[in-house]
């Protein structure tokens, strides 16, 4: 049955508009149609499934009351706004969702004009928001309403409590909807989760205040300065008598909920009656992570991004072939398990990552070694810091894309003691459909500046077990080890757990005519695509530099005296990364060969598949090859 005959009133919903013509009794069946045009799009095309089946509701209420686009909706992570992008003008081309040349992964204005805001890392929401909602005062849009939809655990973001703080003392109408899942990919922690739990307030209660101030501020005895005094009385007044303590009316933001995230006409009528309250306010609403088909409702975790499935039986198609090699995060995952039998001093960091970076394989085994400390890359990072300053072993694993927003916490609260963390970058390089707020291109430009840092990257799964060795022995200091999303190349990849001395690289192959220095995984492509210049008469040396930091100044040496032309392949940035500084290190020790630096371009890089993407920036098989075999200028 095709899309144009199997619902009633989707297929006529082409923008927000069609949906606020229908009648409010209809909501119930667009709601369950919506959710039905998910299930059925990504059975076959992959992607956050769990996520958006529980803001159905939600999106459906926040579209019908409000005048999107000119009114703002700010999705915080883009894993619920599936649903918004069908309801907003692109359910014909929903198929085409995280494919090469496809709609984006995650909402973006430059997508759309309903996508408000840059949308893939968590906890911007109520900071983009605060700054739309203030932006619209100051420009005479009084009328612009501004909602933030904050979820999936990014409440525990340090960034959602930064900006909520500056919402309650900014001038601003926004409104921010806490969608609590109690997940976020896996399930949420922390004393917030908790907290929220708990948390209610009195319906009747909100209804009256409301009306009282409507009431008040009608007959002028109500300005700006009386209606925030009268707020904290209120506030303390109601913390008194309920013996609890409401951390957001404590800031002064009115608090409303919790209400059923999955009553669609409950949520209208809620959302109308505070739409035009003046001043800062959140609407607490309780949603269902896999709402509506309940195989992800009973594993939220399994089918956050489940890949392909069987929408009939509920069933995982998982395509595992005999003898194929591992993903990286599990080997990483279970050398962890490994080393920390052999040391006791090792433990676990991850923020909201347990099962993405495989870290829930020791956690099963020693749940008191292990932390998941939520939406907290920063605090990940310094919380390490604190353990290792004490005589612990932290290992502090977090996607490269996220460790971003730790920069100033390696540089501040690790590097500039020498404190012994090791800092796993999973998913470094290209990552593939989730487009460019995922790619891990950044890390390598990013920390070769800073001192005390040893930044290596295994050119395979015996690499990565032999670094993670070498990094919790004594003496290492702070050791940085990125790795790549996926599977690497050998099934066999257990192997001894020996040192690799730091800072050492080491020759691949021998070879006379020119020289390939890569670092990480991408030198199997890089030998791959020698071994066949090789068969067209070329001799090419290979070497695996291993680190970025320190250098292998031996290998660099012999490379400048015996080569007069030389190349460097890496997966992160090309200005600034590896091969600018073999470049320099070449350049001040007075070598001049001919370098050719291949990397990622200064550009965001789009979604697609890896390969696609590899092949579109220069770095598959393909274009290496052409760049070996190009004679010299």
């Amino acid at each position: 049955m095709s899309k144009e005959t199997e619902f009633t009133y989707l297929q006529n919903i082409n923008s927000p508009k069609d949906l606020r013509a229908l009648d409010v009794e209809a909501l119930p069946v667009v709601c369950d149609e919506l959710r039905q045009d998910i299930i059925n799009e990504l059975a076959d095309n992959p992607g956050h499934f769990a996520s958006s089946l529980g803001t159905v509701e939600l999106t459906v209420a926040l579209h019908y009351v409000f005048d999107t686009p000119y009114d703002r909706i700010v999705w915080d992570v883009g894993h619920q706004a599936y649903g918004h992008k069908i309801l907003t003008g692109r359910r014909d081309q929903f198929s085409t969702n995280r494919k090469l040349g496809g709609i984006r992964p995650f909402p973006s204005p430059k997508e759309s004009p309903y996508d408000t805001f840059a949308c893939g890392h968590a906890s911007n929401s109520i900071s983009a928001a605060l700054g739309m909602s203030l932006a619209a005062l100051r420009l005479s849009q009084a009328d612009r309403h501004v909602v933030a939809v904050i979820g999936d655990g990014a409440m525990s973001g340090g960034l959602a409590f930064e900006g909520l703080n500056n919402a309650s003392d900014t001038p601003n109408n926004m409104l921010i909807i806490l969608n609590d899942n109690q997940m976020s990919i896996d399930r949420a922690v922390g004393g917030m989760n908790e907290y929220l739990m708990h948390l209610h307030t009195s319906t009747t209660y909100n209804r009256l205040r409301f009306k009282v101030s409507q009431k008040l501020s009608a007959w002028g005895w109500l300005d700006e300065d009386k209606r925030r005094s009268i707020l904290r009385f209120n506030n303390s007044l109601k913390s008194l008598l309920t013996r609890q303590q409401n951390i957001f009316e404590g800031m002064n933001i009115r608090y409303f909920g919790p209400t059923d995230g999955h009553n669609v006409k409950e949520l209208v009528r809620v959302l109308k009656e505070i739409k035009e309250m003046k001043g800062p306010k959140i609407l607490h609403v309780h949603t269902v992570k896999g709402k509506g088909f309940k195989p992800a409702e009973e594993a939220a975790t399994e089918w956050h991004a489940p890949g392909k499935f069987d929408k009939e039986n509920g069933l995982r198609i998982i395509e595992e072939a005999p003898g194929r090699p591992p993903k990286f995060q599990d080997v990483f995952g279970h050398t962890l398990l490994e080393l920390a039998r052999q040391n006791p001093r090792i433990v676990g960091v991850t923020p909201a990552m347990p099962t993405g970076c495989s870290m829930n394989i020791m956690m099963k085994e020693m749940p008191d070694r292990t932390f998941d400390v939520g939406i907290a890359e920063g605090h990940a990072v310094t919380f390490s810091g604190g353990m290792a300053i004490e005589g612990l072993q932290p290992f502090c694993n977090i996607y490269s894309s996220f460790a971003q927003r730790a920069y100033d916490n390696v540089i501040h609260d690790v590097a500039l003691l020498s404190l012994p963390v090791v800092l796993c970058l999973d998913r470094a390089g290209l990552v593939g459909e989730d487009g460019p707020t995922h790619h891990g291109m950044f890390d390598m430009a990013a920390l070769r500046p800073v001192p005390h840092l040893t930044i290596a990257s295994p050119y395979d799964e015996h690499e990565l077990r032999r670094l993670m060795y070498t990094a919790q022995l004594p003496g290492k200091g702070a050791f940085v080890i990125r790795y790549p999303r996926g599977r690497g190349r050998l099934a066999n990849w257990r192997c001894p757990l020996e040192e690799i001395p730091v800072g050492k690289g080491r020759r691949l192959k021998a070879g006379k005519d020119l020289a390939v220095i890569s670092i990480g995984p991408i030198g199997n492509t890089v030998a791959d695509a020698i071994a066949e210049a090789e068969t067209k008469g070329l001799s090419v040396a290979h070497y695996d530099l291993r680190f970025l930091k320190p250098l292998d100044e031996e290998l660099l040496d012999e490379v400048g005296r015996r080569f007069k032309r030389v190349i460097t392949v890496e997966d992160g940035v090309r200005d600034g990364g590896m091969g600018s500084a073999v470049l320099e290190w070449l350049c001040d020790h007075g070598y001049s060969p001919r370098l050719t630096r291949m990397g990622l371009p200064d550009d965001f890089v789009a979604h697609g598949t890896v390969g696609e993407l590899y092949h579109i920036v220069g770095l598959d098989k393909e274009a290496l090859l052409k760049q070996i075999l190009a004679e010299p200028v």
